[in-house]
């Protein structure tokens, strides 16, 4: 299991999440750091799967195909790739520089897209695989200051529904997960006031957590979901219900 962006936050969330259901999982990051370290020291003592950190630049978009290559050598076939990577940066589109833009869709939307069709590849081999999608309530829903993040988002939905398509006579499901505003690092520049108005508008009257979008990774990577592919399932409290 491939999991990218996974050495904290979110990606690290759905790496112990998974690595406790039994998956073997390979967190893919730049930089490993003590969050990681201290997630695979518990696990270590777990029953079940396991947590590995690969180190990786995922922008390095011609070295994608080698690192596919190479967790496939080192750890067997790749059964589910979770495409968690990217970057929020914020600003108005009209004034945000071109190199910050070409940098949010070249980690959020191309190197995915690529990475995607290399596991692919060993997908179709096995006859069997998993691929979910982390996109993000903006891209359907819209967010002040998000038009760049909420266009790479959007674009991992054209991906989902497509690909499907491609690889659902393979035995492949593509699908996507969209979080809405966690109650984690995702609202750290929030005040008290503007977490507590999302959470009010939310039908549930709460945030959702890193761990409630983990578990729906988990369904969606599991045999329960073998008949569900091309959909988005959206953890967000009911905020865009």
């Amino acid at each position: 299991m491939l999991v990218t962006g996974g050495s904290r936050g979110l990606g690290l969330n759905i790496g112990r999440t998974l690595a406790l259901a039994g998956y073997r999982v390979v967190a893919v990051a730049r930089n490993a750091g003590p969050e990681i370290d201290g997630v695979i020291h518990e696990l270590e003592s777990a029953k079940g799967g396991s947590l590995h950190f690969w180190p990786f630049d995922l922008t390095a978009l011609d070295d994608l195909h080698g690192l596919v290559r190479s967790v496939r050598s080192e750890f067997g076939p790749i059964y589910g790739l979770v495409n968690n990577a990217g970057i929020g940066t914020s600003g108005v589109l009209a004034t945000m520089p071109n190199d910050k833009i070409e940098q949010l869709v070249r980690l959020n939307t191309v190197s995915p897209l690529i990475l995607s069709k290399y596991a692919v590849r060993t997908m179709m081999a096995s006859g069997e695989g998993r691929i979910v999608n982390i996109s993000s309530i903006v891209s359907f829903a819209g967010y002040s200051g998000l038009a760049a993040y909420a266009a790479t988002k959007a674009s991992l939905l054209g991906l989902t529904r497509a690909l499907a398509r491609e690889v659902g006579p393979l035995g492949i499901t593509v699908n996507t997960v969209a979080p809405g505003f966690l109650d984690t690092e995702m609202t750290r520049d929030m005040d008290e006031q503007q977490r507590a108005q999302v959470a009010r508008r939310s039908a549930l009257k709460r945030l959702a957590t890193p761990e409630d979008v983990a578990y729906a990774v988990e369904f969606l990577l599991s045999e329960r979901a073998r008949n569900i592919t091309g959909t988005v399932l959206t953890v967000d409290a009911g905020g865009t219900a």
